[in-house]
């Protein structure tokens, strides 16, 4: 795809004679004049969704991110089917065209119990210098400004929020990751030890033998798991990650326990690799204040169980560009209003999966109710990759092989 750049869209993309249509003449510094209806910071999926439904409500927007596009990210590069969903529904089509669905996924547990069923639908995996620019593509098409420039100052004020004393907006939304400067700016730290993760991935020959996503927990170190995502072209995405408890990690140690639990990658064959962190649900700041959002991993939404995060990301940047759009004077209460109606449950559901599988057995009893089961199997992949709920029937099934439960498999 071709790069987008702040100089290749300039300004064409904003209302004609709208907030901030104007540049500078000589080049210099913008007044605090050049104002927008919503900034945000940020380009990745949560920032390029928040920009997508502002213009849909018809706000003026200015994307703002430290990078040209394409670019790459850290990440594990998975696009489930709830992700899919969200994009349809901001009118972008064509985010995962040209990438082979994943049918299946095979999990393996601490104590090496395996599942491998059908996903209940398809899962792709999309490489994020892929992906993002097709989304800010779409952001700039449907009339987003997109300027490169790394935010370092937020001021918010009674009318508008200002950035750097050049940009302001009607509405701030923070969709600038896990080190937010959007974030401090409220007065929230980065997330504490056992509530942040960290993880190292890279890309590799896919593994021999059908397409599929594969995820191998590790018993020694639990919470963490290797991972193993075909991409399509003969490559896959693979990684490791675990999650913080107040002792360092090195590379060497992240890429030893890679080839621990992924025997079939040879390390020699791995590019690209780059670290990341993860913020997870667990340890949620408000999602914003009066007239300033956050969202995607900016707001500590990545996945407790499974350290998913586009989806989440998608559907909070929608939720906040929508808010920002309609009501700026009353934009955070009405964030929170949609990100209780639309999350609360399952954030709640999923809280309580990560607290439930801190114990390794626990872990083992649900792959081994998933390999029995394929409504459990489902419920499992709902919560982990999607809005799911951690349903009576899989709490039971269980609980019956924690107690060494002999029930015929199932489905």
């Amino acid at each position: 795809m071709a790069s987008v750049t702040a100089a290749d869209v300039g300004d064409a993309g904003g209302p004609p004679g709208g907030a901030g249509a104007g540049r500078p003449p000589n080049g210099g510094r913008r007044a605090v004049s050049d104002e927008f209806d919503v900034v945000v910071v940020g380009a990745g999926p949560a920032g390029a969704a928040a920009a997508l439904t502002a213009r849909r409500a018809g706000a003026s927007v200015l994307l703002l991110d430290r990078a040209d596009f394409p670019r790459d990210k850290a990440c594990g590069d998975g696009i489930a089917a709830h992700s899919v969903d969200v994009l349809a529904e901001l009118g972008v089509t064509e985010a995962v065209a040209g990438y082979a669905p994943l049918p299946a996924l095979r999990m393996v547990s601490p104590g090496g119990q395996a599942v491998a069923r059908a996903l209940p639908r398809p899962a792709y995996t999309v490489p994020r210098e892929v992906f993002d620019a097709r989304l800010v593509a779409a952001a700039v098409a449907a009339g987003a400004q997109l300027r490169r420039h790394n935010v370092r100052r937020v001021q918010p004020r009674a009318d508008r929020v200002v950035l750097d004393g050049e940009l302001s907006g009607r509405v701030v939304v923070g969709a600038d990751g896990a080190g937010s400067v959007v974030r401090r700016a409220l007065g929230h730290e980065v997330n504490p030890d056992r509530h942040l993760a960290l993880a190292i991935r890279g890309y590799a020959p896919a593994l021999p033998g059908p397409p599929e996503q594969l995820i191998v927990t590790s018993k020694a170190r639990w919470p963490a798991y290797a991972w193993s995502f075909p991409i399509g072209d003969g490559r896959a995405n693979v990684g490791y990650g675990e999650v913080l408890r107040g002792e360092p990690l090195s590379r060497a140690y992240l890429l030893d326990r890679l080839a621990a639990l992924l025997p079939g990658t040879d390390l020699s064959t791995v590019t690209a690799l780059r670290a990341h962190h993860l913020p997870l649900s667990t340890h949620r700041p408000a999602p914003g204040r009066d007239r300033t959002l956050l969202a995607g991993d900016a707001l500590s939404l990545i996945n407790p169980f499974t350290g998913e995060g586009i989806f989440y990301a998608l559907l909070s940047g929608a939720l906040a560009g929508a808010a920002a759009a309609r009501t700026p004077e009353a934009a955070a209460r009405r964030y929170a209003v949609g990100l209780r109606r639309r999350l609360g449950t399952h954030l709640r559901h999923s809280s309580v999966a990560a607290w439930l599988a801190r114990r390794r057995r626990v872990v083992d009893a649900a792959v081994r109710a998933a390999r029995r089961d394929d409504r459990v199997f489902d419920d499992v992949v709902e919560l982990g990759l999607g809005d799911g709920r951690l349903t009576a029937r899989t709490l039971g099934m269980i609980g019956i092989e924690l107690t060494g439960g002999d029930r015929p498999p199932k489905g």
